[in-house]
């Protein structure tokens, strides 16, 4: 089990005992997201704009437009502030003041530098490989034009921390006797049946990877590190 080493920035003092720098729990709540919200700075002015991203060694990658305001700004020396969260669940208490909700997040920040033009398609394989395993091999591969306009970044994942609550409400000694449900609501995303095209060829067959499509989370088994 390796750990990433807390910073002032990363390390948790409010309910310091859901937190965990271990490098698998954070990977795994990574690997595990479709989309994070990056945070960074304009014109003195905070913005946080939500993206996909992939992992891919001890990295996470971030691309859109050339001229992407966002992977402008974070590529030109200042630091970002990359966020992911699972919602599993609403906890309900005896009390309105002890309501909760279970969850599993990251924060990482740092610096995040332009990924070389002979790594961009590596990277883009794996982001769609990623959203949907096994779509590489059945879609059109990008141009040297499209390849061209579209920038992708890394992040080094060295500054990060991971927070989770997990099991039911703690509510007061006093409350445990009120006549209140209490309890947790499970939540979770699923995928539905795919919907075609309008104008889909209809001699087109409807592969696996779209037939047999399951969400990040759902692709992994067990759960992450209980540290209620």
């Amino acid at each position: 089990m390796k750990e990433l080493v807390s910073t002032p920035r990363t390390r948790l003092r409010r309910y310091a005992k859901r937190a965990s720098y271990d490098q698998e729990t954070i990977y795994s709540i990574i690997d595990r997201a479709l989309v994070c919200h990056v945070g960074f700075i304009v014109d003195n002015v905070p913005r946080v704009i939500p993206t996909l991203h992939v992992r891919v060694g001890d990295h996470i990658y971030l691309h859109g437009a050339a001229a992407n305001h966002m992977l402008r700004t974070a590529t030109a020396g200042g630091e970002i502030c990359v966020t992911i969260t699972h919602i599993d669940g609403i906890v309900l208490a005896r009390s309105a003041f002890y309501h909760s909700i279970n969850y599993r997040s990251v924060v990482v920040i740092g610096r995040a530098r332009i990924v070389e033009p002979e790594r961009k398609l590596e990277v883009l394989r794996a982001l769609v490989e990623h959203v949907v395993p096994g779509r590489w091999s059945g879609v059109r591969k990008p141009s040297p034009e499209e390849l061209a306009a579209t920038l992708v970044v890394e992040l080094p994942l060295t500054e990060a921390s991971a927070k989770i609550r997990t099991g039911g409400p703690s509510d007061e000694a006093d409350d445990y006797s009120l006549p209140h449900w209490a309890g947790v609501i499970p939540l979770r995303l699923e995928s539905g049946p795919a919907i075609a095209d309008d104008k889909l060829d209809p001699a087109v067959a409807l592969p696996s990877h779209v037939s047999e499509y399951r969400v990040p989370d759902a692709r992994h088994h067990g759960e992450a590190k209980d540290t209620k």
